[in-house]
């Protein structure tokens, strides 16, 4: 950059190096100048930025302080100024001449601008309808883009290829992995064809879900066919059952009215397939693993054994209940196994088809293990039948009332075994509780049978010498005793089995085959004239009876104590005969008539004082019992003798007369308890005699009695009666030493 001012010291330099001015004014005016300068210096402010400036660039010119210098100096800087504008000038003029050059250029310039304005403006007026037209064909290619994509998307999804639609709809199309894949594929797009119709073109939706509803519809109409033609060779004795008919029974399961029909038409099947079985079975025996028409001679038919009841039965109800398990088990392959893959279908099914319900407001859970039961039941219509008519026919024509109650026991076992096997509810077990009840019906006919015939035959009703059970009694506890054996053998603990009248299923056996003939020969006793006879007698029947069924609890806990009971009562009779018989020979029977008027008391607890007391003055005192015939001293004596000669052999005699009683045990308690009251009997005796020698003893000392008072009128004689009852005395007797045996000894000799 040019500078316009020189360079500090080109005005010349002193010899001590200071600047020497050429103008020098006089030294007068230099001092006035001076003066003026010092003063304007001092009175000028140094913080001024004109100064401050002056003094830098004073200093950046390397000025020396000198009078030369201040003269020069303002030469100097005046000439440096006027050459700084000089060039200042000269420059401006250059860049003047630049200006007028660019003010030409930028004049052409914005006459071009102006023509390209103009020219722009044309053009814009020329491209705007282009322009418009063509963002409207590229906003028309994009939705056109996005409907084609939608269009590619939806016919990929909603749209089954023709080729696959065969698959589903041919009949010449077998039922395979595409057939299953493809009908996947079907459902999917009817349960996606819900989006559509949730959309503002709910016409397209409702074309779609129609194409897939006749799809579906036919695709289970050929699966429904496929699977009955399936069922028609299907052999559920092969562990390998085709995985394509179980794939294909979870499909179908989604039209619950299909699905069932078809259950319908395989329940048939089996049906015909299992009654032909059944009759191969007891005509001509078949192998298991043969087939229903080919005959295995290494095994019997089932009628061969039709002789036996038991057996031939027996042998029916173990085919149906193997049958029973094998169907179950297959059908359990079939149905069940793949977890609850069928249920979930029927549930589907059930959603979709809400009609098929009965209760609408019910909800339908499908139990798997039911419905096989009832599969497996309705099976096993046809050989349930035809079991039922021939168990009824044998029991019919068999007169064995042991071996019709072996069949109950029998079916019995069957019910709870089929119970276990198909549910309670099942058709098996409610032909096993009607044959049952058929079977126990049939029993308790033969019985009937029996007491009808029983009750005519004066001969079997007559009881024996020895008062022992009668013959038809012991034959029919006999027969009682197998029916409990055979009960006990064949049943559980009894606890489980009780009725609403907490009574065991044995009780209408018991009511059957024991009651009436209990009641027949307690009734034939009334033939006997004896009441000691009779007594015997029923003690013995229920002694026999009690005996037969105390060892089974299921029949003892209802009719042992009823037998108890009356056994306790008859066994009082016994007690007051054997009693009696101890009484009568051994004559004590004539002194306790004879002291009967001495034992009565009043034990009315009602009784009151008053009457206690009358009726002790009712009462006969001690001094009048030696005026009694059976203590008159000849009397007395033989009554003495008689008891004496009867000690010896009271107890065998006692146990004789009892002898024909057939329990020992029985007649040693009654024996014992009568020999106690004839002991407390004798005590009685014993005590009176005593009492009335001490009353009479005492009386004869003091003169006076309860029966000896004085009258008031007889004291005049007083003197003379005293002399009669000295003579008296004389005469009187001891009653017992006329009858000296004591209870202690009779205690002892009947112990």
């Amino acid at each position: 950059m040019t500078s316009y001012f020189p360079p500090s010291g080109s005005a010349g330099d002193g010899a001590n190096g200071q600047t020497v001015s050429s103008l020098s004014p006089p030294p007068t005016q230099r001092s006035t100048a001076l003066t003026n300068r010092l003063t304007t210096v001092l009175s000028a402010s140094y913080a001024d930025s004109d100064i401050r400036d002056s003094l830098e660039t004073l200093s950046l010119r390397g000025i020396h302080n000198s009078e030369e210098t201040h003269r020069q100096l303002r030469l100097d800087v005046q000439k440096e100024v006027v050459d700084c504008n000089a060039e200042i000038v000269k420059d401006f003029g250059k860049v003047a001449e630049q200006l007028q050059r660019i003010g030409t250029v930028v004049s052409a310039l914005n006459q071009t601008c102006d023509d390209m304005r103009k020219r722009i403006n044309l053009a814009k007026q020329d491209t705007t309808p282009v322009l418009e037209e063509a963002s409207a064909l590229m906003a028309q290619k994009k939705e056109t883009e996005t409907k084609q994509q939608l269009l590619e998307a939806f016919s990929k999804h909603f749209l089954v290829p023709e080729e696959d639609i065969l698959v589903l709809t041919s009949a010449e199309e077998p039922v395979d992995e595409r057939f299953f894949d493809v009908l996947a594929r079907v459902k999917q797009v009817h349960h996606d064809c819900e989006v559509l119709l949730g959309g503002e073109n709910q016409r397209l939706g409702l074309e779609v879900m129609e194409l897939s509803t006749r799809s579906l519809n036919s695709a289970y109409q050929k699966l429904y066919r496929w699977i009955q033609k399936e069922f028609r060779s299907l052999n559920l004795e092969d562990p390998r059952i085709s995985s394509s008919i179980r794939r294909a029974l979870r499909v179908l399961a989604e039209r619950p009215s299909l699905f069932h029909n078809c259950l319908d038409f395989f329940a048939e099947a089996r049906d015909y397939v299992l009654s032909d079985a059944f009759h191969y079975a007891l005509t001509d025996a078949v192998s298991g693993s043969n087939g229903p028409n080919v005959s295995d001679r290494t095994v019997k038919p089932i009628e061969f054994s039709a002789h036996d009841p038991l057996r031939y039965i027996g042998d029916m109800l173990a085919w149906v209940h193997s049958t029973t398990v094998s169907e179950r088990e297959a059908l359990e392959s079939l149905f069940v196994d793949e977890g609850d893959e069928l249920a979930r279908g029927i549930q589907a099914g059930l959603s979709s088809e809400p009609w098929s319900r009965i209760d609408e407001e019910q909800e339908v859970t499908f139990d798997g293990q039911k419905a096989l039961s009832d599969l497996v039941n309705r099976d096993l219509t046809g050989v349930s039948r035809s079991l039922r008519q021939r168990i009824e026919l044998v029991i019919q024509s068999h007169e064995d009332p042991v071996t019709c109650f072996k069949v109950v026991n029998l079916l019995s076992f069957y019910r709870t075994t089929f119970t276990k096997l198909v549910g309670a509810q099942s058709q098996l077990v409610d032909l096993m509780q009607n044959l049952e009840k058929f079977t126990l019906g049939h029993f308790e006919t033969l019985m009937r049978d029996q007491i009808s015939a029983l009750a005519g035959d004066n001969v079997a009703l007559t009881p024996p010498d020895d008062l022992s059970p009668p013959q038809f009694l012991l034959d029919a506890l006999e027969t009682l005793d197998v029916l409990l054996k055979t009960h006990e053998a064949s049943v559980g603990p009894e606890d489980a089995d009780l009725d609403e009248n907490n009574e065991n299923s044995f009780t209408s056996v018991l009511r059957a085959a024991f009651d009436p003939f209990l009641t027949l020969a307690r009734s034939s006793s009334d033939e006997l004239k004896d009441t000691t006879a009779q007594v015997i007698y029923r003690t013995n029947i229920l002694l026999a009876a009690r005996e037969a069924v105390s060892p089974f609890p299921f029949a003892s806990s209802t009719h042992v104590p009823p037998l108890s009971a009356a056994l306790s009562s008859l066994r009082n009779d016994l007690l007051a005969t054997q009693h009696q018989f101890l009484l009568e020979h051994s004559g004590l029977q004539t002194l306790l008539d004879a002291l009967k008027p001495f034992s009565k008391t009043n034990k009315d607890p009602e009784t009151t004082g008053d009457d206690i007391e009358k009726s002790d003055q009712q009462k006969p005192h001690l001094d009048d019992l030696i005026n009694l015939p059976a203590f008159q001293p000849e009397a007395l004596i033989t009554s003495s003798q008689q008891l004496d000669d009867f000690l010896p052999s009271a107890l065998m005699d006692a146990t004789d007369n009892l002898k024909r009683v057939q329990s020992v045990s029985l007649i040693q308690s009654v024996t014992e308890d009568a020999v106690e009251a004839f002991c407390r009997d004798f005590e009685f005796v014993e005590g009176m005699i005593i009492a009335a020698d001490e009353t009479r003893g005492s009386n004869a000392a003091t003169g006076t009695g309860d029966s000896g008072r004085l009258d008031d009128k007889a004291n005049a004689g007083q003197e003379e009666d005293q002399e009669e009852g000295e003579d008296e005395e004389d005469e009187q007797w001891s009653l017992r030493s006329l009858f000296p045996r004591t209870t202690g000894e009779i205690r002892v000799l009947l112990s």
